[in-house]
């Protein structure tokens, strides 16, 4: 009896082994002829369609802005050459060369707002040959969005690195796409900022929503109450010339900054400087503590 068990148990976990080695066999396999392949992008774009080939990516790899250009479009084409030329180790000619023997030819129709709004078209088209690329946007966002699907198909291949021939028409699902960080209650360098600016770019998110205050901390240097950052923030705030910086940095790269100022309540911070600005008496401290706390502007 106890023999049967035991065969029956190695045949049952035997046979469950090999069903998830063909499980997973067929997870990491290629597709089938005529189906799509894998792409590593994300997000995933509206439609790709797949086509024969790929394009070779060398030294002599180059660029071309036609149509609309401004000087954030010249400074996102720089990025995506010094990014390219990063994740390939191929010395890349940041110059930008003639639009008849670009490799890939960058086409914006027109400018995008002077300052960004939530429901811009963000919109791009990517066709990808064996013999070269162009890619096509109505405003420079949607151009910002097409370097970095460009970037995200380039993979190493049998012959060195490569795009797979394909055409992408790509528009946002989402109109505000963002990522909220909270510098309030946990102070964040501002090189942490950027970096994270850089990944939201490479995500293509547009909203970058600026926690700045709170009952822990007031973060931004003001100039009519200077209070506020002077006793409200243990010294860690950010100068309004950073903020500048902020902003400017998030711009080009397709990105808009929402600030977040807490009140009435969570506004602890505030009255260490002004408490008549409470409704209670105080006197009050930074809270050092995560919580529901009373004070509260007073209306």
């Amino acid at each position: 009896m106890v023999q049967s068990f035991v065969q029956d148990f190695v045949h049952y976990f035997a046979w469950r082994g090999f069903l998830l080695i063909i499980l997973w066999a067929l997870l990491i396999s290629k597709p089938a002829s005529g189906q799509q392949p894998a792409w590593n992008l994300m997000p995933m774009p509206s439609s790709v369609q797949a086509a024969t080939g790929r394009l070779r990516l060398d030294s002599s790899f180059s660029t071309a802005l036609t149509g609309y250009t401004e000087p954030r479009l010249e400074r996102g084409v720089a990025r995506f050459l010094q990014q390219l030329a990063r994740q390939t180790a191929i010395p890349l000619n940041s110059k930008a060369a003639k639009s008849g023997q670009a490799t890939l030819i960058i086409r914006t129709d027109h400018s995008s707002k002077e300052i960004q709004e939530v429901g811009e078209d963000e919109s791009y088209s990517l066709e990808v040959t064996p013999a070269g690329a162009k890619l096509i946007a109505p405003t420079p966002l949607g151009t910002l969005h097409g370097l970095q699907t460009f970037l995200q198909l380039v993979d190493i291949s049998s012959d060195g690195f490569a795009a797979p021939a394909v055409t992408i028409q790509d528009r946002p699902r989402f109109a505000w796409r963002g990522l909220m960080i909270d510098s309030a209650r946990h102070f964040i360098p501002l090189d942490v900022i950027r970096s994270n600016l850089d990944g939201m770019e490479a995500l293509k998110m547009n909203v970058f929503h600026w926690h700045l205050s709170d009952n822990q901390g007031f973060r931004v240097e003001s100039k009519r109450f200077p209070k506020l950052q002077e006793l409200g923030s243990d010294g860690l705030y950010y100068t309004q010339d950073d903020i500048r910086d902020v902003i400017a940095y998030a711009r080009d790269r397709g990105i808009r900054v929402v600030p977040e100022f807490d009140m009435p309540g969570h506004s602890t911070s505030w009255f260490v400087g002004y408490p008549e600005l409470a409704s209670a008496p105080g006197p009050y401290e930074i809270e050092r503590r995560w919580g529901v706390f009373d004070p509260a502007m007073d209306p």
